[in-house]
């Protein structure tokens, strides 16, 4: 978490945006916002998707699991091998 918090501060300095003016935009106080940049747990996740809108980067979100490595290669070792193809 103190990495994705780290990560939401850069991406808000690279656009030059104050920490007032993120929190103001995304309804949140400024307190939330340094505890969100902090990585803090007891932040809603709502919050930090609030802050990730207004750097325009809500869209990342979609791409947390996407592609499920571990999660494919496990349901894959659960699959039956059939001998041979069905005849269709």
């Amino acid at each position: 978490m103190a990495a994705f918090g780290e990560n939401i501060k850069l991406a808000r300095l690279r656009r030059d945006l104050s920490s007032e003016q993120v929190a103001e935009r995304a309804a949140i106080s400024r307190n939330t916002l340094i505890k969100i940049e902090k990585g803090d747990e007891g932040v809603a996740i709502g919050f930090y998707f609030r802050a990730l809108a207004i750097l325009g980067l809500d869209k990342d979100l979609l791409l947390v699991a996407k592609d499920d490595v571990l999660g494919r290669l496990l349901q894959d070792a659960k699959l039956t091998v059939k001998e041979r193809a069905s005849k269709k």
